[in-house]
């Protein structure tokens, strides 16, 4: 196994982690209600998905 020979400043090792950082997860507009939903996820709050209605609510 590789063993470093000297030791890394924190600048030189934190800056590996640059791009670890959280990022907001993506969101598309629901083309039924113009809802924020995820990417190739039916909609929560209208049920469609790809222009037809997948998720059915019971009414009684």
């Amino acid at each position: 196994m590789a063993v470093p020979r000297n030791r890394h400043s924190n600048a030189r090792k934190n800056s590996k982690r640059a791009h670890d950082a959280k990022q907001p997860k993506a969101t598309v507009l629901c083309t039924n209600c113009k809802a924020h939903k995820l990417p190739h996820r039916a909609c929560m709050s209208c049920g469609f998905y790809n222009g037809r209605s997948v998720i059915h609510e019971d009414i009684e």
